[in-house]
Formats: C-alpha cells, structure tokens, sequence
C-alpha cells in the first residue's frame, strides 16, 4: 500500500470579499519531498501558506497535514508543522539564545531539556557563537537561521515556508538549501512559497500559480522539457503585424506576449537564419534559449512572469 502524502490538497477556494485569491486548487506533497508552489505576487501561494499553516480557516476544500485535517484538527496539525514566515517573527530585542527559550515554551518545552534543543539547533544551523548576541546586531541571512532553528526547536516533520529568500544574499540563500537538503535526508518534508524562479528550480517538483489557479505541476525539469526545443523571443516595433507575418510567410505558430513575439521550436537556431531573411527588416532583435520555467509559466498563462504585481489581500480577522 503507497504511504499517504505529507500534504493533500482538495479542491481549496478562498475568498476574500469579491476577490476569489484560491480557485479549486488540488495537488499533493509526498513525505520528505521539497516542494515549492511558484508564482508572482498576487497569484494565490501566500492564501494557500497561510490555510496550510492553519493561519487563517478553510472556506471550500480540504486540506490534510500529516494525516491531519487543518478544519477540524488544527491543534494536531500545529504540533507536526513548522513555520517561518516572510515577515521576520523573531525579537530582535531578545539574543538567539533567548527568542529561541521562549518558543520552545509555547510547544511545552522548558527546563534544562529546552535549553538544549535550543543549544544544540542554533549550533546545527552555524550559530554558535551568536549564541548570546541580541538579533538586531545579526545580518539578514543569520536571522533567517536563527528562524529556522526557532522553527524546527521542535522537531516537526513538516516545515512550512514563506518566501524564505526574500532579502537574501545569494550567499545566504545557499545556505538556506544546503540545510533544507540535511532535513530532507531526515524525512523532513518542506513546503514553500516564491517568487523567485531561480528558488524553484532547486526543487524536487514545483506548482505554479497564476490568479488563484495552479496552471503547472511537476518537476522543474520536466515543465521545462515540456515546452519541446528552444524558445525564440523577438523585439519588433508592431509586435501583432510580426506575429501574423510569422503565421502567414513561414506557417509557424507564434504568440505575442507582453509587446515580444515568441516561439518554441525544436532547433531554435536554424530557425533565426530563415526569420532574418524572410521578415528581417521587421526585426529588431532576436533572442535564442532554451525554456526556462518563465517561458513554462508563459505558455500556460499568456503572460509574462512579472507582470503582475497586485498584492494578495490579508485578511482583517482570523
């Protein structure tokens, strides 16, 4: 019999006022498995973080932690999660030592056992000699540590994440994946939000959002095999006339996006010696790669990835 998914998701809406933020969204999340749910600000990740992580209640939909419902057994789902959110969630008026002490507490923990877990997690994630140091005099990536040994003081077997590399050096954020990679290795699962395409592709599978809906599922490199050869993006001064010129002169199917042409073709450059010869004097310039998870994310929604920029409502009340 397979083993049950750490996280299943079912038919998940939310709305808030007239704006639905999560539109009849389905997947599931495999036990010690990294998962990252991709999209633009906007796009519904930061609702579904916030239902998965019991923070604000469910509407329509299920959604199950661990065996767990997050309607009916919250408390039990708290108690398997952790959390790190994008806003920073730690005292910076506190040392390491002693935001860590007084999270322990909330989980049940306390005395010389609570101290070391709190020792021993800041030591595993680099810390040790800021043991004592107040969080304001800490660098951003030492905060997001101190955060994450805040998160995992208890052990869970799921961490749960909200943009965690946002404000991250790229050095940081190296980090921050080399340790999710030692969770891993201990059957932790990890579910997290970006905006960040390069984040995603350090995945083991990734959903992609785009206004409440999840149009993409799967690893980063089979969405990216998906699109099938190369992708040819062209600047041109009437995007619409170049495009149907492409349809009409060389019975290619092309797709204007966001003021560019864009096709995917498998060997992409033998195609620009034929589109220069044939339409070159409506071409201003030609760009030639292979897919990225932008082009996956533009194949399937018609828009680029930063186009759209509308903040996800919070809600006023839980």
């Amino acid at each position: 019999m397979p083993d049950s998914p750490a996280l299943s998701i079912r038919e998940v809406r939310y709305r808030y006022g007239d704006h639905e933020a999560v539109r009849g969204v389905s997947f599931e999340v495999a036990k010690g498995e990294v998962f990252a749910l991709l999209g633009p600000n906007g796009s519904g990740k930061t609702t579904l973080f916030r239902l998965i992580s019991t923070l604000v209640p469910l509407q329509q939909g299920e959604i199950d932690v661990l065996g767990h419902s997050v309607r009916t057994q919250g408390a039990a789902v708290r108690g398997q999660i952790g959390v790190v959110f994008q806003a920073p969630s730690i005292d910076k008026k506190l040392t390491v030592l002693e935001n860590l002490m007084h999270h322990g507490r909330l989980y049940g923990l306390g005395g010389s056992q609570l101290k070391q877990k709190a020792v021993g997690m800041i030591d595993r994630l680099g810390l040790s000699e800021k043991l004592k140091a107040y969080v304001e005099t800490l660098s951003g990536g030492q905060r997001r540590r101190v955060e994450l040994a805040q998160a995992m003081l208890h052990a869970p077997k799921m961490l749960i994440l909200d943009e965690p590399a946002t404000g991250l050096d790229p050095g940081a954020r190296s980090d921050l994946w080399r340790y999710f990679a030692g969770l891993k290795e201990e059957g932790v699962t990890i579910v997290l939000t970006t905006h960040l395409l390069e984040e995603a592709e350090r995945a083991d599978r990734l959903g992609i959002m785009h206004r409440g809906e999840l149009v993409a599922l799967d690893t980063p490199t089979a969405l990216q095999a998906s699109l099938g050869g190369d992708t040819l993006i062209l600047r041109t001064a009437d995007s619409q006339a170049l495009c149907q010129a492409i349809r009409e002169k060389l019975q290619l199917e092309a797709s204007v996006v966001d003021g560019t042409v864009r096709l995917e073709q498998p060997n992409g450059h033998e195609l620009v010696p034929r589109l220069i010869e044939g339409l070159g004097e409506q071409i201003d310039a030609v760009t030639l790669g292979k897919p990225t998870l932008e082009d996956v994310f533009i194949a399937r929604t018609g828009h680029q990835f930063f186009a759209e920029v509308e903040n996800e409502p919070t809600p006023a009340s839980h």
